[in-house]
């Protein structure tokens, strides 16, 4: 990292200096196969650039990390790269008003996921590669100007071994030996790509007539490693590319501008996926190998549309900048949601959205490095760092308050001009709030003050006041809280939802009004004189972003009867605010957990259920007092157990708990099950114990010494593939032993050798709940160690081990006294890495409230 960073002011200069026409990039990669004879891979990279300088004679700089450079050559002048390449950058002195510079270099393949990542597969020994680059790892492909605002058309040619195929941003043609690739439309470093190998590969077409009777034909591809075709379900993802094709173009009036559509789901991925245009990358663990639930099919498809969506938002036009990362991440990751909903068969989305996005964006929110949505990204290290849940499920929150601010039509329609104006260019806040502004009829600068340049989360507490006789409402208000840090007050527009029992039993709504909220208190007119509420619901529908309390009548209610709530979207909204309460320690965790065990049985919408599995999960590891977390583990074992028994045998329920039940196991007769469910003397009717599910019925058994490095060992035979190689490093780690732990620490930490897939899986072995004594010596060490692993090894390997190895298990005040003390004592560290400590450190002085909130339970 040292060397690497690039700074706000230096793009900021350099753009002011430099227009960039064009890059030729020819890339050498038939070094990937074969014996490399004991010297790091490299392959061959020669670029050529064509620039214009505003300032003839001034110097400035291009971008390259790459362990050597061959020749460097300025408008047909050679020069030194002894002298003009330290690393990371390659000084242009004395430039010309029309330049073109050549540079020859040999660059690495990664093990990191991080520029051109090199996989072997374990399972045939085939080699395969790809690009990802965002936000600055283009140059350690080929030299360029790596900043988003000066964009440039890009024509590649490969040279791969012989029976692969290549795929860049545009169409290729193999022709003698070479891979040509058609010249892409002006677009920045990051979203170029290569993906070359011997993929599995499949096609169709799209095809849309537009009211002009013009036609588009986008042709459509979709690809995996040869070892995963058999479970490649590519005509479903392309029945939600096609739907997505088609609700965009309804929507956003701007031709897919990029020509061809391909989706390449590739190893070792540490993203989701990522929007290079023409060729979408996903990670492969979105190609299910095993039973999963539709929530996995609906994420899937919220992926595929929201990477669809940035070919507009973020690709066509980019921002200036990464302080306007939310200019893309924002728009995209509320489009993803929004499409789901408006094409495909996944209607209830905005329920995930709700429960599962949003809580993401409350924790980020949260943290003492919670930033307003428009962000101050001082140089390249901040932004890695921002691709967080204030960026992505935050600022999709507030697009989603700003539709019901605006309205949806003026909202879609600023959209519409938005890409017109700035098609090919980069943009700023003021240009898109511009646009709202003409379209919306609304000032936006009070409304963008408010959301986006400020930052923490509101609370919204209903205050209800009966009549003397009890039966009707005189008078309810809404309380809007803010946090001492952060003490804005917002302008919310709410829906407010009252709920009571009907004589079956189920709690349904009978009241609703839409209203504003800006003040600390909020009369709601409308509903004075309404019969008496069981349940307000400040945010009904799920309008704005806030965290929702209750009254204490309306808290009654969902203790005794949340179950018999009918609405799905109001039952994910109360799981939802009752779960921010529990971190908040206004809730025992012991509560929460009893609400789970009570209710969860009840909840029709599986990705609900998967979430309230996570939070019980949580509650019992983080928040339950430490001498309630062995009472509390035998319930909810209990209760899952029970729950999988009588779930729909086949069903996707069933499957949920079989996973929950599993991830609880800790006494010896659960273990036992989940042993005999794997050698198959036991069956539970329905329950298809595949290859996935029997690798998370082994962790618990690795985990807690029932399954030894034999067992895991044979299991790999049973699974000679690359899933199943993560699958037994994460067990092989989890074992509880002290030598496993200090092997598992010294592969992390102390070497470089796995890749970044195994890094991750190592390192989620290492840390289980159930072993704190056995890894408490390591909070030392962790502390001791991360500067260096900071400096030393990649940025995301620094972020994996920064934060996969803080000692969040060794919830003791001493523990938060040894992160304050390395604080400060190390007030100069790179400011990136010292976020992320002060964010482990706030999740811990969480935990350690929540627990005396659970321990005062039991007083």
């Amino acid at each position: 990292m040292p060397g690497e960073n690039l700074s706000r002011d230096e793009a900021r200069e350099r753009a002011a200096l430099l227009s960039v026409d064009g890059y030729e990039v020819s890339l050498d990669l038939r070094s990937a196969v074969g014996d490399a004879g004991g010297e790091p891979r490299t392959f061959r990279s020669v670029t050529t650039i064509r620039f214009r300088c505003n300032e003839p004679g001034a110097s400035s700089f291009a971008d390259l990390v790459a362990p050597s450079v061959t020749s460097v050559s300025l408008n047909g002048r050679d020069l030194d790269p002894g002298e003009v390449f330290d690393g990371s950058r390659i000084l242009l002195e004395d430039l010309a008003a029309e330049n073109e510079l050549v540079v020859d270099a040999q660059c690495a393949y990664s093990r990191t996921g991080e520029g051109l990542h090199r996989f072997v597969d374990p399972e045939d020994g085939e080699v395969y590669l790809y690009t990802q680059y965002e936000p600055a790892d283009a140059r350690r492909v080929f030299a360029n100007f790596e900043q988003p605002d000066l964009k440039a058309p890009y024509r590649f040619e490969v040279r791969a071994p012989e029976g692969w195929t290549v795929w860049s941003n545009g169409t290729g043609e193999l022709a003698d030996g070479v891979w040509r690739f058609a010249e892409t439309k002006p677009i920045s470093t990051y979203i170029t790509c290569v993906v070359a190998g011997p993929y599995h590969y499949v096609t169709d077409t799209y095809t849309r007539t537009f009211e002009d009777g013009t036609k588009l034909e986008i042709p459509l591809g979709a690809m995996c490693r040869k070892g995963l075709a058999p479970h490649f379900d590519a005509d479903d993802v392309f029945l939600v590319t096609k739907q997505g094709l088609d609700f965009f173009h309804d929507h956003f009036d701007y031709p897919y501008p990029f020509g061809k559509y391909d989706q390449a789901f590739v190893p070792e991925y540490n993203l989701g996926a990522m929007e290079n245009p023409g060729l979408v990358t996903f990670r492969e663990e979105y190609i299910f190998r095993g039973k999963v639930t539709q929530a996995s099919y609906e994420a899937r498809a919220n992926v595929i549309l929201h990477e669809m969506a940035h070919m507009w938002f973020g690709d066509l036009v980019t921002m200036e900048w990464w302080d306007d990362l939310w200019l893309k991440e924002s728009f995209a990751d509320f489009m993803g949601t929004f499409a789901n909903v408006g094409a495909t068969r996944f209607k209830d989305a905005w329920i995930t959205f709700a429960n599962r996005r949003k809580a993401w964006a409350y924790r980020a929110d949260q943290l003492p490095s919670t930033h307003p949505i428009t962000a101050d990204i001082r140089d390249l290290e901040d932004a890695k760092l921002n691709f967080d849940g204030i960026t992505y499920a935050k600022g999709a929150s507030v697009l989603k308050q700003l539709v019901a601010y605006v309205g949806q039509d003026a909202f879609l329609e600023g959209s519409r001009r938005y890409f017109k104006r700035n098609a090919y260019g980069n943009t700023r806040l003021g240009d898109l709030l511009s646009v709202l502004a003409e379209t919306s009829g609304r000032d936006m600068t009070a409304w963008a003050a408010s959301w986006l340049q400020t930052a923490g989360v509101n609370s919204l507490t209903p205050q209800v006041l009966l009549d003397t006789e009890g039966g009707r409402i005189a008078e309810l208000a809404i309380l809007q809280e803010a946090p001492e840090s952060h003490p804005e007050l917002r302008p919310h527009r709410i829906a407010v939802g009252l709920y009571r029992r009907t004589p079956e039993g189920a709690v349904e709504r009978y009241a609703r009004v839409e209203t504003d909220v800006h003040e600390p208190r909020t009369v709601v007119a409308e509903l004075a004189g309404a019969e008496a509420p069981e349940l307000v619901l400040v945010n009904d529908d799920d309008l704005t972003y806030c965290k929702v309390r209750f009254d204490e009548t309306s808290l009654v209610t969902l203790r005794s009867h949340l179950g018999a709530l009918t609405d799905p979207l109001a039952r994910a909204l109360c799981w939802s605010a009752l779960w921010n309460m529990t971190r908040d320690a206004l809730l025992p965790a012991r509560d929460f957990v009893d609400l789970v065990l009570r209710f969860a049985g009840r909840e029709s919408d599986i990705g609900v259920l998967q979430m309230l599995h996570a939070w019980a999960n949580s509650a019992l590891t983080h928040y339950a007092a430490p001498d309630w977390r062995e009472t509390g583990g035998e319930l909810l074992a209990e209760g899952a157990l029970r729950e999988l028994r009588e779930a729909e045998p086949g069903s996707e329920h069933q499957l949920a708990w079989a996973r929950f039940f599993a991830s609880v196991a800790s006494a010896e007769p659960d273990l036992k099950l989940l042993a005999d469910l794997l050698d198959g003397t036991v069956e539970i009717d329905g329950l298809e114990v595949d290859q996935e599910l029997r690798w998370a019925f082994l962790e618990p058994l690795a985990a807690h010494g029932a399954a030894d490095e034999s067992v895991l060992a044979a299991e790999l035979v049973r699974d000679d593939t690359a899933s199943g190689k993560r699958h037994q490093v994460r067990c092989l780690a989890a074992r509880p032993s002290a030598p496993v732990k200090a092997q598992a620490w010294a592969q992390v930490v102390e070497s470089d050798a796995l890749s970044n897939a195994l890094v991750e899986a190592t390192i989620s072995g290492f840390q289980q709940p159930s072993q704190r004594e056995l890894t408490a010596p390591y909070a030392q060490l962790y502390f001791a160690a991360i500067e260096r692993v900071w400096r030393e090894r990649s940025i995301q390997i620094g972020m994996d081990v920064v934060r996969g190895l803080f000692p969040a298990y060794q919830d003791r005040p001493e523990t938060l006294d040894a992160t304050d003390a390395w604080l400060e004592a190390h007030r100069d560290a790179a400011p990136a890495l010292r976020r992320l400590v002060l964010e482990a450190r706030d999740d811990l002085a969480r935990a350690l409230r929540a627990q005396e909130c659970d321990a005062a339970a039991d007083r």
